[in-house]
């Protein structure tokens, strides 16, 4: 009997079968077979993820700067231009989280209204800034009482900058590559950045300040993915913890760096002149194999391989496994390109991205309503935070021990088992926060008012506090997950959506004060209800820990969920099937049109044997 044998690839497009030769190919498997070959996470692979996490430090300088440049100074009226008889006004300047800077309160004996109007009409003001610097944006120009929302408007660009520029870039890297990427948005970064210092009025620094972060974008996520596509699957994490340590290393050096420089735009200079050092990034840094190798961009990939394998100090003559020898017959191949919009077309991959940004979005969003309780800017509470640097230092701490609890949640529980353990704390933080402390103002201490207020106000900060460090995790992990998740042919976009919900969601901060709070409350709860959403879609994401990075759509689409709970036992399978259930007939589940085409071909090939058995049969009786 003549036995036919299939020679398909093992995936299959829509239940049908293709029809190209099956052979194991090693080029597509480059965490398992084409880094390995080049000697793994190598001393040159640790040169390169050195290079990327120097510019974290600037980034992180770049990212906090709205503290100082914006920084809402105490400000006094020294010559008003109304005779305001016995009114005596005094400014307080509230330092609210994320960067805020409030606008001025006036308090004086009479009812709001005219008064506050009136102390606004002022020829000459006296400010004082908290900030280490002696002049800053909102005291060159006055952005005080009627001009506040400029200093808002000036917030938003930045952050809006940010948004388009995470969504633009990540695009351009997929399409033209992390390195071409990387080079221009250093090179308009230090364009923008540097005329920035010398603007002329609110409304360029305003426009400046959007392409700033723009370019911004661009060098942070083309950063983020070179880091991760240089490693193995056990050093990708830690590697990029490691880089997240030094931006928060940006954010505590701030105040000395304002201190130091004195002046805005001088601070301006100092933060954007270290991205000159980049430029060497043109020589000195490659573009990224992973994604060469994806895009089948195989002349360039060749290159790269012996470059590595020389800097690495292996000998890749030899070539053992034939990776090489198959790259050769892959030369003739033109490179393909794929862009994030395909992802509409897919199952599973598309899901997994949406659930990702939203939890992004939800964690930054509601990481401003616990900063703006812990920092509530209508107690009049001494113990409660009203210095610049208090604020500024408690919440840089609070990101570090965020980060810290973060490395050993993760190894522990895993990616997605971090990532539901966080997002609960954050839930419950909230939901305490605003149901809690109502009880406790209703049905408790009715008549010992301080004592209430007082637990009432501990209660919150305590919550706020919790509430921050379980929502910087959660910010931090869906940005790394969506990383791993996303296919190398459309990283830069999948991790530019979420960047970009993470910017949506860092910009409700400066509305919520454009509005003077108004809303606030609601604010809150709408986030809080986001994050018991967000519980339950994390338990549809799939765990990456330990996985190759997938390269292709098809290999993003193997990423399926498993269970949250490892089994008990090795080996061990849960019965998703009750025992009434055992007992069907599944003997068709099989007729597929892959089955069916090979059932037919099998058929047909025993049919052949048969005739061809007959015929010789009958040539032997004849005979």
């Amino acid at each position: 009997m003549a036995v036919v044998r299939l020679e398909t690839e093992d995936h299959q497009e829509n239940g049908f079968v293709s029809s190209e030769p099956a052979f194991a190919r090693q080029l597509p498997q480059i965490d398992a077979s084409v880094l390995p070959f080049l000697g793994g996470f190598g001393k040159y692979q640790k040169q390169l993820i050195l290079l990327t996490w120097i510019p974290a430090l600037f980034i992180g300088f770049s990212q906090f700067s709205d503290y100082f440049l914006l920084a809402q100074p105490n400000s006094t009226c020294m010559h008003p231009t109304v005779n305001l008889g016995n009114w005596t006004g005094s400014s307080l300047s509230l330092n609210a989280t994320n960067g805020s800077t409030p606008v001025p309160y006036f308090y004086s004996n009479d009812t709001q209204g005219e008064t506050n109007t009136s102390l606004c009409m002022c020829k000459e003001w006296n400010f004082e800034l908290q900030t280490g610097l002696k002049e800053n944006v909102v005291t060159k120009w006055h952005l005080v009482c009627d001009s506040a929302w400029k200093v808002h408007i000036a917030k938003f660009s930045l952050l809006v900058g940010s948004i388009f520029g995470y969504l633009v870039m990540g695009v351009l890297s997929d399409w033209f590559g992390r390195h071409p990427v990387l080079i221009v948005s250093v090179l308009f970064m230090l364009v923008f950045g540097l005329t920035v210092a010398f603007s002329t009025n609110v409304s360029m620094f305003s426009t400046l300040r959007f392409f700033e972060g723009f370019c911004l974008s661009g060098i942070t996520l083309s950063l983020y993915v070179l880091r991760i596509e240089l490693c193995l699957p056990g050093w990708r994490f830690s590697m990029t913890m490691v880089a997240s340590f030094v931006v928060l290393g940006g954010q505590l050096l701030m105040p000395g760096l304002a201190s130091l420089c004195g002046d805005w735009q001088v601070l301006q200079v100092g933060i954007i002149c270290p991205f000159i050092l980049m430029l060497s990034y043109v020589w000195v840094f490659p573009e990224s194999l992973r994604w060469l190798l994806s895009t089948q961009h195989y002349c360039r990939s060749k290159a790269l391989m012996h470059h590595i394998a020389k800097k690495n100090g292996v000998d890749a003559e030899l070539d053992p496994s034939g990776i090489l020898s198959e790259l050769e017959r892959e030369l003739e191949k033109k490179p393909e390109r794929t862009c994030i919009v395909t992802i509409v077309r897919t199952r599973n991959l598309w899901k997994n991205i949406v659930v990702l940004c939203v939890n992004s979005l939800a964690g930054y969003g509601i990481h401003h309503c616990f900063a703006r309780s812990m920092m509530d800017p209508e107690s009049q509470d001494p113990t409660m935070f009203h210095s610049f640097y208090a604020d500024y230092y408690t919440m840089a701490g609070i990101a570090v021990a965020s980060c810290l609890a973060l490395c050993p949640a993760v190894g522990y529980m895993g990616r997605r088992g971090g990532l539901l353990m966080f997002m609960i704390i954050t839930a419950l933080a909230s939901l305490l926060q605003l149901g809690l402390l109502n009880l406790i103002g209703k049905y408790s201490l009715r008549h010992d008012i301080v004592l209430r207020d007082t637990l009432n106000k501990k209660f919150s900060v305590a919550f706020s506090i919790i509430g921050m460090f379980s929502s910087h995790a959660v910010s931090n992990l869906s940005i790394f997950f969506c990383a791993e998740i996303t296919p190398t042919v459309i990283r830069g976009g999948g991790l530019g959506l979420v960047l970009a919900s993470a910017g949506f969601g860092m910009l409700t901060a400066p509305i919520m004060e454009l509005h003077n709070q108004k809303g606030y409350f609601l604010h809150h709860v709408i986030f809080a209800c986001c994050t018991l959403i967000c519980i339950i879609c994390i338990l549809l994401l799939p765990e990456t820990r330990y996985h190759p990075l997938p390269e292709s759509l098809a290999d993003g689409e193997t990423f399926t969920r498993q269970p949250l709970l490892p089994p008990k036992k090795p080996g061990e399978q849960h019965l998703l099937l009750t025992k009434s259930e055992t007992g069907r007939d599944y003997s068709r589940v099989q007729d597929t049109p892959v089955h069916q085409a090979a059932a037919a071909a099998v058929a047909s090939a025993q049919a052949q044997a048969q005739a061809q058995e007959n015929s010789t049969a009958n040539g032997v009786t004849g005979s």
